[in-house]
């Protein structure tokens, strides 16, 4: 199979998952308008029966075009991608007219067989009709390992996690104009996964898997630096967003991989100080994870093993299953062969109470057009019968698994 069939195979099996959520979440189907997702496939890493492999293939940048519940590849162009930094190495713009892309890895300059540490972001022009196809018009050298990036809501800003190098790059943003303005270093062990702002721009979270810990980060201006407080949800902690109110961030926990259950984290950012409040758990190697648009839900990305050799007793299925309840916590289905870069959005017309994180309508972008898709390994949902407790005294309550049908 070549990489666009897979490619067209996980959109397919995404759009029918989506109707079985919906359906599931008693949510009737309704005609959604003309949307376009970005989805960016990594020709080089591939995974046969649990083993990694090195492709001999290009990294591209797909515009996918969702009308009429039909998804078809609009436009695609070549362009450095990598595996490494789901679900967060695209980042768009306010505006829907500029994002970056970061690329984490590349092959091998000397052997094309290996792969090597890279540092690249691209900026991409973007046109938000989905007519023209999107264009590289400039790149930044941030720093080794470059993964999760993150642009805040006046489109001025960007972060980048430098997995490899233990650091955060600042890039300043004017127009279609993007510059390295600073860098706060972490520490090599460090491992930066992803980024996030809160809305208000004047503060960010990183994550960091290679010293388990989640670190808030000052901002004033084009100055970023490192707070005191650090927090520690759980073991690895990977894949972070920030609620459409700045109340809440919410961190996946990578754990081990060695099969046992993983989890999730709830952040209460307006505690003093931010705390974790909540841990629940959702499966084996939760990876990324979005708050729906009214910051009632977030979904959640597992591999539940599927990523491991069909003979292991932890190896699964992919699954998805969903809730029709206040709050909830899903998946996408994911192929081995997946490429990178997710930040999705559901319709404005699905009701948000039933909202689960569904393939490949999973969250609003700032146009409400524009997204970025990256097909996932395999799905959890889990419900809470109440809305969590934040510091002013909201009531909480654990999210619960409920269903995971196979598709």
């Amino acid at each position: 199979m070549t990489n666009a069939q897979s490619f067209f195979l996980r959109c397919t099996l995404a759009a029918a998952a989506a109707g079985t959520l919906a359906a599931c979440a008693g949510t009737p189907v309704a005609p959604r308008p003309t949307a376009y997702f970005l989805s960016v496939q990594d020709g080089r890493a591939g995974l046969v029966d649990g083993k990694p492999v090195v492709r001999n293939a290009g990294d591209t940048l797909a515009v996918v075009e969702l009308a009429d519940g039909r998804l078809r590849v609009a436009q695609q162009i070549d362009m450095p991608t990598s595996l490494v930094g789901p679900p967060s190495s695209i980042a768009i713009a306010p505006g829907g007219r500029l994002a970056l892309v970061s690329a984490a890895t590349r092959r091998d300059p000397s052997d094309a067989t290996k792969v090597a540490t890279f540092d690249l972001v691209s900026v991409v022009a973007l046109d938000p009709s989905g007519g023209t196809a999107p264009r590289v018009i400039g790149n930044v050298h941030t720093g080794a390992g470059a993964s999760g990036v993150s642009i805040n809501r006046a489109g001025t800003l960007a972060l980048v996690a430098n997995r490899t190098e233990g650091s955060v790059s600042v890039l300043a943003i004017d127009g279609g104009q993007v510059q390295a303005v600073g860098k706060l270093q972490l520490g090599d062990k460090s491992g930066p996964a992803h980024v996030a702002f809160t809305p208000d721009g004047r503060r960010a979270l990183v994550s960091r898997d290679g010293d388990n810990r989640v670190s808030l980060l000052a901002i004033d201006g084009r100055s970023v630096t490192p707070d005191q407080r650090e927090l520690y949800a759980g073991l690895r902690p990977y894949g972070l967003d920030v609620s459409p109110d700045g109340a809440w961030a919410a961190v996946t926990n990578l754990g081990a991989g060695q099969g046992d259950a993983d989890t999730i984290s709830l952040i209460d950012l307006r505690a003093q100080p931010p705390r974790v409040v909540d841990t629940v758990t959702v499966g084996q190697t939760p990876e990324g994870i979005f708050f729906s648009p009214d910051g009632r839900s977030v979904g959640v990305t597992v591999i539940d093993g599927s990523n491991k050799p069909q003979a292991s007793a932890f190896h699964g299925t992919a699954r998805i299953a969903c809730s029709a309840s206040k709050a909830a916590v899903c998946g996408r289905p994911r192929s081995s062969l997946a490429g990178n870069g997710c930040k999705a959005m559901p319709s404005r017309r699905m009701a948000a109470r039933y909202w689960c994180r569904t393939p490949p309508i999973d969250r609003y972008a700032s146009t409400g057009r524009w997204a970025a898709r990256w097909p996932t390994a395999a799905s959890a949902c889990s419900s809470m019968a109440r809305p969590p407790r934040s510091s002013s005294g909201a009531e909480a309550t654990a999210p619960r698994r409920i269903a995971s049908p196979n598709y």
